[in-house]
């Protein structure tokens, strides 16, 4: 038995670039087991110069993703702070697609549900093919940025990385 199975993890839906093991690694040094899964009641928007998406509650809506199994405490203080204070962390139900196994989780949800920034439907494989190298390459510089007396935060961190206040698509400053 490892010594993350004989403590008690969380369990954790994501929906947006914490589906890409790459990103996950970056953050917490490993990939965990996971599942996929569908939460119910909940849609995924794009926000206006983000690469990543939100959620928010929508009777008709459903969102695919993945559960990280085993999460440490350590492990979600980290992801708490890498989604810093524009998401909330909530307990929700997803059914695992693969067994039909309801499961409680914690999933991030948007705080301003009222944000005219939130618009249409985030696609992950659009994200992988065009977006992933570069939220890799930011998602680095937030785990640098930690460990300096005075961190920055991700969302502090990821505006210096991309051009999010100055153009539409939030680019890299590099390209």
């Amino acid at each position: 038995m490892s010594i993350l199975s004989e403590k008690a993890g969380h369990d954790l839906f994501v929906y947006g670039s914490l589906q890409d093991p790459q990103v996950v690694n970056v953050l917490l040094n490993r990939v965990p087991d996971h599942a996929s899964a569908v939460l119910s009641g909940f849609h995924r928007f794009r926000i206006k110069n983000r690469l990543y998406p939100t959620i928010l509650p929508d009777s008709t809506g459903e969102v695919t993703g993945k559960v990280l199994k085993g999460i440490t405490d350590d492990e979600r203080k980290l992801l708490d702070d890498f989604e810093d204070v524009e998401y909330d962390r909530k307990a929700v139900e997803v059914v695992l697609t693969d067994t039909s196994e309801k499961l409680q989780v914690g999933t991030y949800v948007w705080k301003n549900k009222d944000d005219p920034d939130l618009y249409g439907e985030w696609d992950f494989e659009e994200w992988k093919r065009g977006d992933r190298e570069a939220f890799v390459t930011a998602t680095k510089k937030f785990v640098e940025e930690r460990k300096l007396p005075e961190a920055k935060t991700r969302i502090d961190t990821f505006k210096t990385f991309f051009k999010q206040d100055d153009i539409e698509d939030g680019r890299p400053l590099d390209s």
